[in-house]
């Protein structure tokens, strides 16, 4: 079991946090990661019932990696709303896929000659799940656990990833309801290591508490505030339900583009700059928003190979699986790497 620290995260409306990533390639991995998932439901105080489904769920989707996968991750985190906390575990894998997840999910269907119950445990123990998989690209499947009934599904979320190597990621991400507006938030340290988590960090805190504004003044508040780190990429995003519209300001190389089925994608204009050293102008973009649209938005750890054709359905599922996907997919080791997705409203 290697586990790797994940990227700093800081959504004042409860979605998530940064988690614990693990790689799992043999059964000692698998018991590794269902300890430390049950240590963080300890932590949590989720009643002994939650906690034993809990240990079953990871169990068996870690268990699934070992057994089905290729290249298979797990990322353990806390997930909160206004007053509860639960565990969400999200699995990855590069394995064959699954043609017909469906009928997987029964108990009984089994590839492996064993009895074919992991999927339907799974699903069974879980508050809510999510998956999404391709046959020959692989599987992702995202469980939380709740003391009590889950909450609505949220409309953003994201995740991180460190280099590889290193114990933290440079990279963050946010969300907060600003006046009854929608920002996001990502941004991606200068460099890698200690340092540029400290600038993420710097980020993420000085974006949570800035007055309620339009974004390209939330950018500027941003880079003001990051002077002392060594600096940043970013962008943030608010989105306007109400007007169809969202509005967009970015420094340096964060990449955003928007999603809507049966339309090609569009890419966001940032501009070029550090978030707290050099910056010539600050200025927002407004793009057409419409319902069913989805914002995808990355750092430079992410390339732009991934092509929504290529996952049939992807679109349709929850913000952390398409997320991940898109890691699993696009994703440097050779860089920090983070993903934020947030739908129309």
């Amino acid at each position: 079991m290697v586990p790797v620290n994940g990227g700093a995260v800081s959504l004042p409306d409860g979605l998530l946090d940064g988690g614990t990533w693990f790689r799992v390639e043999e059964a000692g991995s698998a018991s590794g990661v269902r300890r430390a998932a049950e240590r963080l439901a300890t932590e949590l105080a989720l009643p002994a019932k939650r906690l034993a489904d809990l240990s079953i769920l990871v169990a068996e989707a870690a268990g699934n990696l070992v057994k089905h996968a290729e290249q298979g991750v797990m990322l353990v985190r806390t997930v909160r709303d206004a007053t509860n906390a639960g565990v969400e575990v999200i699995a990855v894998d590069s394995g064959p896929g699954m043609a017909d997840v469906a009928r997987s999910a029964f108990d009984g269907h089994s590839t492996t000659g064993t009895l074919g119950i992991g999927l339907g445990a799974i699903l069974r123990q879980a508050s809510w799940a999510d998956l999404h998989s391709v046959p020959g690209k692989g599987t992702v499947l995202a469980a939380q656990v709740w003391p009590t009934t889950a909450p609505a599904p949220h409309l953003a979320g994201g995740i991180t990833r460190p280099l590889a190597g290193e114990q933290v990621s440079g990279d963050g991400i946010a969300v907060r309801i600003a006046d009854g507006r929608r920002q996001v938030l990502v941004v991606d340290g200068l460099g890698h290591g200690p340092l540029a988590a400290a600038a993420a960090h710097e980020a993420v805190r000085v974006f949570t508490n800035t007055a309620p504004a339009p974004p390209a003044t939330v950018v500027e508040a941003l880079h003001s505030g990051l002077s002392h780190t060594r600096g940043a990429a970013l962008a943030v995003a608010e989105i306007d339900d109400a007007a169809d519209v969202l509005h967009y300001a970015g420094l340096g190389n964060i990449a955003g583009s928007i999603h809507t089925t049966g339309s090609p994608r569009r890419g966001l204009v940032s501009l070029p700059g550090i978030a707290g050293h050099q910056r010539r102008q600050i200025r927002a973009y407004d793009y057409p928003f419409p319902p069913g649209a989805m914002l995808l938005m990355h750092s430079d750890g992410v390339v732009d190979r991934w092509r929504p054709d290529d996952y049939p359905g992807l679109l349709t599922h929850s913000p952390q699986v398409i997320a991940a996907t898109v890691l699993r997919d696009a994703g440097t080791r050779r860089d920090d790497a983070g993903v934020l997705v947030a739908r129309h409203g």
